[in-house]
């Protein structure tokens, strides 16, 4: 083993390589991963203390009166115990774990990927990115219908930093807006933050009023036109299906609309 290899394998070059191999591209959150890690050794003898994976994804920040995307770390899992690596020595490390309830739909601008590592001392650790499609479980679902069945739809998605929910840095927020029902023409649009938990579905509803008249129009300026409200849909409701879970958030909405 020359210092000429383990130089260059300490910056990268000559190096690991890792390749991380799923199941399948799509997923609901709290569902489980399954896959394959492939290691192939470099030029040098290496030792491998652990390989992560990771599931990111990106919010956005005001710094400075700008919006600026900042990566986020989801969870990190651990998938292998340390291990020596031998120069052109190929591993597959089967693994699988469950992706958080926490983990954002890839709805809108919001991407979500799994980043793969190899943590190795004195060297530039190998990495693999994989983007993954992350769809709405069956609870979710039956929100997201219920709330089209009121009349919204979608109009805009993205995650962004708000910390004070207490959930992490970000939150994912929808935006809807009324096109047909009783809401047209009352509301300019709802937000909606889902929050999944083990057997309900905790909601944070941003109730923003259409302006009426100087009254409203005044409140409108002053974003008073505004209500934050949170509810939670039990599993029953969930399980009742979308029309449940409508008349459920229509009761609420109701009340601020």
């Amino acid at each position: 083993m020359s210092f000429f290899n383990r130089m260059m394998a300490s910056i990268g070059i000559g190096s690991a390589q890792v390749d991380t191999l799923l199941e399948k591209q799509r997923y609901e959150p709290g569902e489980t991963l399954r896959g394959v890690v492939k290691v192939k050794g470099g030029n040098v003898e290496q030792q491998v203390d652990t390989i992560y994976i990771s599931v990111m994804t990106q919010y956005v920040k005001e710094v400075d009166d700008r919006k600026v995307y900042q990566s986020a770390e989801i969870s990190k899992v651990r998938v292998s115990e340390p291990f020596r690596l031998q120069p052109g020595e190929a591993k597959e490390i089967p693994f699988s774990f469950a992706l958080p309830l926490s983990t954002p739909l890839t709805v809108g601008r919001t991407p979500v990927w799994l980043k793969t590592g190899l943590d190795i001392k004195s060297a530039v650790d190998p990495t693999d990115d994989d983007k993954i499609e992350v769809v709405p479980n069956a609870g979710m679902r039956a929100v997201l219908d219920g709330i089209d069945e009121l009349g919204f739809r979608l109009r805009n998605a993205d995650c962004e930093y708000a910390p004070r929910f207490g959930y992490g840095a970000f939150v994912q927020e929808l935006e809807f807006v009324p096109v047909s029902g009783s809401y047209r023409g009352r509301l300019d649009e709802l937000e909606v933050i889902l929050s999944p938990q083990a057997s309900s579905i905790d909601l944070f509803l941003q109730v923003d009023r259409r302006a009426r008249g100087l009254g409203g129009l005044f409140a409108e300026a002053m974003d008073m036109d505004e209500t934050n409200v949170r509810c939670s849909i039990d599993a029953g409701t969930l399980s009742r299906g979308p029309s449940a879970v409508a008349a459920a958030i229509d009761s609420v909405i109701r009340r601020y609309a």
